[in-house]
């Protein structure tokens, strides 16, 4: 009787709370769930594809998978945590250091492609030769950054924790919001630079057809250039972007290159409208895939989704399609 009695006693007070009308609290609703997994995915897709161009004009003028892309994304990254954080750099404010880190990936890009692509390719190297190239470039330099950095992850020092705008059923902090608007400004830029500039409109002469483009009078070994250079600068800042969503590791870059290759892939290879295109929708599917399934399966999904298309739509999304033989 007396356990029975404790038991009583106990729940009482939830019994009178419930007859006072008291709600239990619950937890977001799935529609804004689904909002704010939408917009995580356009913030991630917009970083994705600031690194996925650089790759994919490199693919067009030179028609050379870059293995190595990725770790101009941790270098960048790498980089302007040096000048930012570390106990034996400048301790640079991140704005100064990004943009450093922009200029060394962009001589480090050239570099790339005037000491070492170039002289391969006046030699007659083939496309399968220099893949290999670039993934042996690749182990290289994410070793070295490996040495130089660390094992251990890090954080910049500047807009590391931030309270969130409540925008009705969603939250951004300022910093995402930030890196956001401004991903989509550098994409945009991009764009007009390639339709309203000069060394756009070589660009996109040399994706078409190299060999008229220079029978036409265009210097193509320096739009090359300008692309590995533009590249590697492109990679730089969309390494200190998604260092500043994640944390900045010495392999970072090599986890984002499948999803760059995914988002180049689906958009349409060459295309760096595509690029952008397919590395949005890579995010968003990544991120919203989180709702039904684990998160550990994101980029699984996005794979999936990247067949699904090809299978429809096997050029891509803006690919144009080809005749063989």
């Amino acid at each position: 009787m007396v356990p029975v009695l404790i038991l009583f006693l106990v729940m009482l007070p939830a019994v009178n709370a419930s007859a006072q009308g008291d709600e239990v609290p619950r937890g977001p609703t799935f529609g804004a769930r689904f909002l704010q997994a939408l917009i995580e995915g356009i913030q991630f897709g917009v970083i994705i594809a600031i690194c996925a161009v650089g790759l994919s004009l490199i693919f067009g003028t030179v028609h050379l998978i870059n293995f190595a892309h990725g770790e101009l994304v941790t270098i960048g990254a790498t980089f302007a945590f040096f000048l930012n954080v570390s106990a034996s750099g400048p301790g640079w404010h991140l704005i100064p250091a990004t943009l450093a880190a922009v200029v060394f990936g962009a001589l480090l890009g050239g570099a790339i492609e005037r000491g070492l692509m170039r002289p391969l390719r006046a030699r007659g190297t083939g496309l399968i030769n220099l893949f290999i190239v670039t993934i042996g470039l690749s182990l290289l330099l994410r070793h070295v950054v490996l040495v130089l950095y660390g094992a251990r992850p890090g954080s910049y020092a500047q807009y590391d924790v931030q309270k969130a705008y409540d925008l009705g059923p969603v939250g951004i902090t300022p910093r995402d919001l930030t890196v956001t608007l401004l991903s989509v400004a550098v994409l945009l830029a991009v764009a007009a630079m390639l339709q309203k500039t000069r060394i756009g409109t070589a660009i996109r002469a040399v994706s078409v057809n190299r060999d008229l483009a220079e029978a036409s009078g265009i210097d193509v070994q320096r739009v090359v250039l300008v692309v590995w250079m533009l590249g590697g600068g492109l990679a730089a800042l969309g390494g200190v972007f998604f260092g500043l969503e994640e944390v900045v590791t010495w392999d970072m870059g090599f986890k984002l290159l499948l999803l760059m290759f995914a988002g180049i892939i689906l958009g349409g290879l060459g295309s760096a409208y595509g690029a952008m295109l397919g590395s949005i929708v890579i995010g968003i599917v990544a991120q919203m895939s989180t709702l039904w399934f684990p998160i550990d399966l994101q980029y699984a999904w996005a794979l999936l989704t990247l067949i699904i298309v090809l299978l429809i739509r096997p050029q891509g999304i803006l690919g144009q399609r080809e005749r063989v033989g």
